[in-house]
């Protein structure tokens, strides 16, 4: 396992912030191989990829764009997606940049305030998709799919998920156009990562189920990168990396997410809970661990699959398939006593979950026990966000 700092918006980070992270790991018991990695380090490598997609900076070259928008412009021309608040750029500049490259230039050559983003393929664009990522197990293709020159891509990226199962994202409609260098001059998230976990030799990515979108936008600029060569020179920046595990597709599992309870995702934005008051109330690891393993479904009993961990929709479903209800993993917010579902009309309605008996009840557990535990199959069938309602509740894990 590796470390990675991701401190890229340097603005915001809080002094000390790493040393508290590896503090924490250390506390539960984790570990990592090697020194831990710092984006804030990185920048060289995150401009030589923005420099590969741009090309000689042509229409005909670049796959990035100056954009001029200012966010009040972007949400007054947007509708945010349902659920998390993400919303697809309209194409404003980007049809600038294509109807009138010389006013573009003009302004660049102004100084005119700018991000720069990457034009993902338009709707409806005819291609191979990008993805076709196997189960880790079968044996099936883990290249990335299409081989040949991006230019063949289509606007859609396909991928197997160990938690959420067969995924397939329209880049145009779902994702569009993301800023890749933003307008005070630093690299974004989604270029970042892409290019970290290529030079890093990552190949098994675990994240929240909100990042799904992500990581078929995040899956095409691989792909983009390695076609124009991006890696061939740089991929000893990390003594992590090796050529095979740089050239193939990680495998990715996205988990469902612990909501306050306002049935809101516990962020940092938003004040919530953290490692660092749970220790304070006096928490221990194991109780921590333990609960994390019990929302995964690693405390099932081995019984509670038969008494119906999937919903009545989901019988007679093999693992990786998909009842109606599990088609935009996205559109669910659930909890352990109740759920809401959110229909693709928007209409939206709570019903009765499963109770906690439904797969065992926490208890204390170490890092190695949990570890031991583990299965992605137990996880799969736990598909439904958490409320954490009462955080003081897992001070009382295994105590009587």
């Amino acid at each position: 396992m590796a470390l990675r700092i991701e401190d890229i918006d340097t603005p915001r980070v809080v002094p000390d912030a790493d040393r508290l992270i590896m503090d924490d790991l250390a506390w539960l018991g984790l570990d990592w191989d090697g020194d831990p990695v710092y984006q804030s380090r990185r920048d060289d490598l995150y401009r030589e990829a923005f420099q590969t997609l741009r090309g000689d900076g042509g229409l005909g070259e670049s796959r990035v764009f100056p954009c001029f928008c200012s966010r009040a412009d972007i949400r007054a021309a947007s509708a945010p997606q349902e659920g998390d608040s993400f919303s697809v750029y309209p194409g404003t500049c980007r049809r600038r940049w294509a109807d009138d490259p010389d006013d573009v230039r003009l302004r660049l050559e102004r100084g005119d305030r700018h991000a720069w983003r990457i034009a993902v393929p338009a709707a409806g664009h005819m291609g191979g998709d990008v993805g076709d990522v196997g189960d880790g197990d079968s044996g099936k293709n883990r290249s990335g799919g299409n081989n040949g020159n991006t230019g063949d891509m289509g606007d859609s990226v396909t991928f197997q998920d160990r938690v959420f199962g067969p995924q397939r994202f329209v880049l145009s409609r779902d994702v569009g156009d993301a800023v890749v260098l933003r307008s005070d001059g630093l690299f974004s998230y989604q270029l970042a990562v892409v290019v970290d976990d290529l030079l890093m030799g990552v190949d098994d990515i675990v994240r929240g189920r909100d990042l799904l979108p992500s990581t078929a936008l995040q899956m095409w600029i691989r792909r983009l990168l390695l076609d124009r060569g991006f890696g061939a020179d740089a991929a000893g920046a990390c003594p992590v990396a090796t050529t095979a595990a740089s050239a193939a597709t990680p495998m990715y599992a996205h988990l469902p997410l612990v909501d306050d309870r306002a049935h809101r995702r516990l962020a940092k934005r938003e004040r919530s809970y953290d490692l660092g008051m749970l220790r304070s109330d006096g928490v221990e690891p194991e109780q921590i661990i333990g609960y994390c393993a019990w929302m995964l479904g690693l405390c099932d009993d081995g019984e509670s699959s038969a008494r119906g961990e999937r919903s009545e929709h989901d019988e007679g479903l093999g693992h990786g398939e998909k009842s109606a209800l599990d088609e935009s993993p996205t559109r669910q917010a659930m909890s352990e006593r109740d759920q809401r579902i959110v229909h693709d009309d928007g209409e939206a309605e709570w019903v009765e979950s499963l109770p906690m008996s439904a797969h065992g009840e926490p208890r204390p557990m170490s890092a190695r026990e949990a570890l031991a535990a583990f299965s992605w199959e137990k996880v799969a069938r736990v598909r439904r966000d958490h409320v954490l309602r009462d955080p003081a509740a897992l001070g009382r894990i295994g105590r009587i």
